[in-house]
């Protein structure tokens, strides 16, 4: 488990350092006040819980295919965007690690340590994808999972504490790996959740009895197309605007699915839940 000493609390003061390039998920960076290394396309942002601007310059002269754009210096509160409290999503209490809200008669409690990765809960897209793995899982038949793009690692967690024996969990980013790694050892679900650090569309070829995909529209459509994803017995897809929604439906309405139910957020955020046949 995270101790207190590494735990990100709100008040917590990150210094954040935005690189044009990519730098290797593992930077060599020493110092126990670094907390990590996010990439996206083709940036990346440090992480740091104090001025490391000697550390980045350092970093900057052995890596000269990097530029410096710029510096921030925020709490982690303004960091996730508002306060972090503990969140209820139908049966899911999801309690950041200093708070311990109590569980409700029949409520499942799971701590959520999101560090500087997003997802704690809060959004729109998480909140329908606990739902349907809820409706999913209400059976009992669903053992194994597979969840593409991760991320914290909250709905691989859901999965395993509703009773689903073997969960992957695949993202592309090392930072989301490593904090669904630590979530797992906060929920005491290190044996039911196995992390994977890649592509998610590489990855439909293992067979399971629920895909779960919150992911970007771009790696949806190639997802949904590869051959994999038609050995899955339950799919939930999610994190799609409208018209990717549309564009998604009118593909699996070409296939051999059937389309359970439908959540659509604020007519912005839409999700699917479904099963092959």
């Amino acid at each position: 488990m995270q101790s207190q000493s590494t735990m990100l609390l709100p008040d917590t003061i990150l210094h954040i350092y935005y690189l044009q390039g990519i730098l290797p998920s593992h930077p060599p960076v020493s110092a126990d006040y670094f907390i990590g290394n996010w990439v996206e396309d083709d940036f990346s942002f440090l992480f740091f819980r104090q001025s490391s601007s000697e550390a980045v310059d350092a970093i900057l002269s052995n890596n000269p295919q990097l530029t410096l754009l710029d510096k921030y210096e925020m709490s982690y509160q303004q960091w996730q965007g508002g306060s972090v409290e503990p969140v209820r999503v139908g049966r899911f209490l999801l309690n950041p690690p200093w708070i311990k809200a109590l569980a409700e008669e029949g409520e499942i409690a799971l701590t959520l340590d999101s560090g500087v990765v997003f997802g704690n809960g809060a959004h729109q897209t998480t909140q329908a994808c606990l739902e349907a793995i809820d409706i999913a899982c209400a059976g009992k038949k669903v053992q194994t999972v597979l969840d593409l793009g991760s991320g914290t690692g909250v709905l691989a967690l859901a999965a395993a504490k509703l009773g689903c024996e073997r969960v992957l969990a695949v993202d592309y980013n090392f930072l989301a790996c490593r904090t669904t790694r630590i979530n797992a050892r906060l929920n005491d679900l290190d044996d039911h959740i196995l992390t994977i650090n890649g592509k998610a569309e590489e990855h439909t070829n293992v067979a399971a009895d629920l895909l779960i995909a919150n992911i970007h529209y771009d790696v949806m459509k190639e997802l949904v197309r590869t051959e994999g994803f038609l050995k899955q017995k339950w799919f939930i897809l999610s994190g799609m605007l409208r018209s990717e929604a549309e564009k998604i439906s009118a593909f699996l309405s070409t296939q051999p699915v059937l389309i359970l139910k439908r959540w659509n957020r604020d007519n912005i955020w839409h999700t699917l839940l479904g099963i092959t046949r």
